[in-house]
């Protein structure tokens, strides 16, 4: 525990110093100024920032974390030359590099947030939204170290992230309205419930729209697990799920780095 702290600590203090954390942050907090100044509605602003976050976040956490342990390979190998646990190693690196990263688009939305809410109306929806936010960071950097242990090539790591973000943030919808055109004589309710929970990015949006009851931006997916579960329900499942997506990944990835010839 002391070593991994001690890990987590030099990690934490690396990556906050790393450019693309302190652009990533002042990106997230010239948008949510923008949001929050203009559109004169908070509700409004959280739910484009969600359609934001929903996209740049999985993409962000995968390509980020990928490059920062391939270019980590150095520091990986001095380390394990030394009689050092595996597992602390690669949990203060993981944890190292999440943190600060989901701490940076949390500070980007928060602040404005405090500068143009109007009495902190809506306050729970602004922390829904930077759970939701967060959750994802963990997910997608999670799949990102998963993948750069696995594959040694870097542009290959790259690549498969990438094919990763296309499948799950833009082919997925596709997927869903093609099985929905070509099977919609068929009960496909238990389907669509089962083909989300393979989709971290859907389950976020049906966390924060189930919270907000916007039914007519849920989707298809959305609309069937709200009705399926209710409301509350269908929130704890959905985050219980999220938590499979965060604790799967991290367990694979320390498995394969305890096992990994450096």
């Amino acid at each position: 525990m002391k070593l991994m702290n001690k890990i987590l600590r030099y990690e934490i203090h690396n990556t906050i110093r790393n450019k693309w954390v302190i652009i990533y942050a002042f990106f997230f907090f010239f948008v949510g100024y923008a949001l929050f100044a203009f559109s004169g509605d908070v509700n409004k602003a959280y739910i484009s920032l969600m359609n934001i976050v929903l996209i740049i976040i999985p993409i962000v956490s995968l390509i980020f974390g990928s490059i920062y342990l391939y270019n980590s390979r150095e520091f990986v190998e001095m380390m394990l030359s030394q009689p050092i646990d595996r597992k602390s190693l690669f949990l203060g690196i993981y944890f190292g590099t999440t943190i600060p990263l989901s701490l940076s688009w949390a500070a980007g939305i928060f602040i404005p947030y405090l500068l143009f809410a109007k009495n902190y109306q809506q306050f729970d929806g602004l922390i829904m939204l930077i759970i939701i936010g967060t959750a994802l960071s963990f997910v997608f950097t999670a799949i990102a170290f998963l993948i750069s242990i696995r594959q040694d090539d870097k542009a290959k790591g790259l690549g498969f992230s990438l094919m990763i973000w296309l499948l799950l943030a833009v082919i997925y919808d596709g997927l869903i309205l093609l099985v929905v055109y070509f099977f919609e004589d068929y009960p496909l309710e238990k389907v669509m419930i089962g083909l989300s929970i393979t989709n971290p990015i859907d389950l976020a949006r049906i966390i924060f729209l189930i919270k907000f009851n916007i039914s007519a931006l849920m989707g298809y997916t959305g609309a069937v697990f709200q009705n399926f579960f209710g409301s509350m329900l269908g929130i704890f499942i959905s985050i219980f799920f999220l938590l499979i997506w965060i604790v799967v990944p991290i367990f694979l990835s320390t498995k394969s780095f305890s096992k990994k010839d450096f």
